[in-house]
């Protein structure tokens, strides 16, 4: 299989921050949406990009909670959106699509992690309906802003945890096997970065590329739903109770993981590329599991599953492009 996976001579590495990647990025008068922008590295990337000039919109299930976070930083606001409910997704996209104003970058950083077994409103299970069709049909649905931008960016994060899993397309929603909660993550996470390669196949040509990301090992309200002794598994705890910060082996701080996001926002060396899946602030290449976990997994690479999952995902949630 040919592959785009390859990396770039990037002057950036797994130890550099959201602010070694911005330096020198203007985005004065460009529009930014980030979900998940109040808090871990949404929040971070929201801070960066006001910084560098961009007026963002966050859209959040909890205003208040959004707004208290994001209190005192200038050029940010935020509007109600659920990713689990699609009306909620259908009227944010309508509102910002009324006003108007083209759509550079969108990036969708929202997600859950190994939660508990729960379905939405049409039956989905909620890994998939949050982390995928919810971003699926919020891209759709802002389709004609990011079109009038004329150069647009769409970031979605995924995860190395993508490794897990491949898309079970027999059975996406655990109606018959039994419920893995982290095979349900990583097939989400599968979902992210498949989705980044069809929705570029349909919009490079108008200009918008797509891109998704596995930010690094961080410890943050993601985590919300694990016990302490999964937590404990994960090795990123120091003998006193510190997190441990070695980039190198994937452990990052907020801003380190912030960075590879901000990253394929806006870095040149990008500039007609897209479809593809980086980490460390570079394009990965496609994983080999004998030399480690560094890379992107075949099957989240593949342009045929990504087409199956494109169709899924329209029929699924009645949206398109």
């Amino acid at each position: 299989m040919t592959t785009l996976q390859q990396p770039l001579p990037s002057p950036f590495n797994a130890a550099s921050t959201a602010d070694d990647v911005m330096t020198g990025i203007n985005l004065s008068g460009r529009l930014a949406i980030v979900t998940g922008g109040y808090s871990g590295l949404g929040l971070i990337t929201t801070r960066s990009l006001v910084n560098a000039g961009a007026q963002v919109i966050v859209p959040a299930r909890d205003v208040e909670r959004a707004q208290a976070a994001l209190a005192g930083i200038k050029g940010v606001s935020v509007q109600p959106m659920d990713l689990m409910a699609p009306a909620s997704i259908r009227t944010f996209c309508e509102r910002i699509v009324q006003q108007g104003q083209p759509l550079s970058l969108l990036i969708n950083c929202a997600g859950v992690m190994a939660s508990p077994l729960v379905r939405d409103a049409d039956g989905h299970e909620s890994q998939f309906a949050t982390n995928h069709l919810g971003h699926f049909s919020l891209t759709c649905g802002l389709w004609p802003v990011l079109k009038a931008a004329g150069s647009a960016r769409v970031v979605s994060v995924s995860s190395r945890g993508h490794q897990i899993a491949g898309i079970d397309f027999d059975d996406i929603d655990f109606n018959r096997r039994p419920y893995d909660k982290w095979v349900a993550y990583g097939q989400s996470k599968t979902a992210n970065a498949l989705f980044a390669l069809a929705l570029d196949a349909r919009s490079r040509d108008l200009g918008i590329r797509a891109f998704s990301l596995h930010p690094g090992q961080i410890l943050t309200d993601l985590g919300r739903h694990l016990s302490r002794a999964e937590i404990d598994a994960f090795d990123v705890f120091d003998e006193n109770g510190q997190q441990k910060i070695a980039p190198e082996l994937g452990l990052k701080t907020l801003e380190q993981g912030a960075a590879t996001g901000l990253w394929c926002a806006t870095s040149s060396l990008l500039d007609g590329k897209g479809g593809v899946y980086c980490e460390d602030c570079n394009i990965a290449p496609v994983n080999d599991p004998a030399s480690g976990r560094k890379g992107v997994a075949q099957w989240a690479a593949d342009p045929e599953l990504a087409e199956r999952l494109w169709r899924v995902s329209e029929q699924w949630t009645g949206v398109t492009l």
